[in-house]
């Protein structure tokens, strides 16, 4: 998304916003990261959080301070125990879901497994979710465009879930 943004040039880096070394040698996320770019006149606020259930207070803080969740799955797996632990929260916290089915192009993906599991086990209908390539690209853009179209302002959703905003 950063480099379709054009908020960072493509690198030959993968992992640009996971800095720490143990994090870029296990392809894990840690220490959350914030990231800001524009897409179509909207700014948008990102943040990348831990996925694992080892860090569950920073997501937990993460999701306090969002409107939306993008819930990434891997198209060769199942959905992890972790990502539906993550997910209920984000639930409990009245935040809208965008399901993301990613690395689409391997040759063990099997998206339309994965999305009947999102279906059945998340309730979440088939036609909202994106299938997409992060490492191609391919339908990056739609997830952008989905959070434009489906993620409520922050103005707009403290008024639809103002005990989200009290002081924590």
């Amino acid at each position: 998304m950063l480099e379709i943004t054009w908020t960072i040039r493509k690198s030959e880096h993968s992992q640009v916003l996971d800095r720490m070394d143990i994090e870029q040698e296990r392809w894990i996320t840690i220490k959350l990261t914030p990231a800001r770019m524009q897409w179509k006149w909207y700014e948008l606020n990102l943040i990348d959080t831990p996925g694992h259930v080892d860090f569950q207070y920073e997501v937990s803080r993460s999701l306090a301070a969002v409107e939306g969740a993008i819930l990434l799955v891997d198209a060769s797996q199942w959905i992890q125990a972790q990502t539906l632990s993550n997910l209920y929260q984000a639930i409990d916290q009245n935040l809208e879901i965008i399901p993301v089915l990613n690395k689409i192009d391997l040759p063990a993906a099997n998206p339309d497994r994965v999305a009947t599991e999102i279906e059945h086990v998340i309730w979440l209908p088939r036609d909202q979710i994106i299938c997409v390539s992060w490492k191609t690209g391919e339908n990056v853009d739609k997830v952008l465009d989905a959070i434009i179209e489906r993620i409520d302002s922050p103005e707009v959703h403290k008024q639809k879930y103002p005990k989200k905003f009290s002081v924590l």
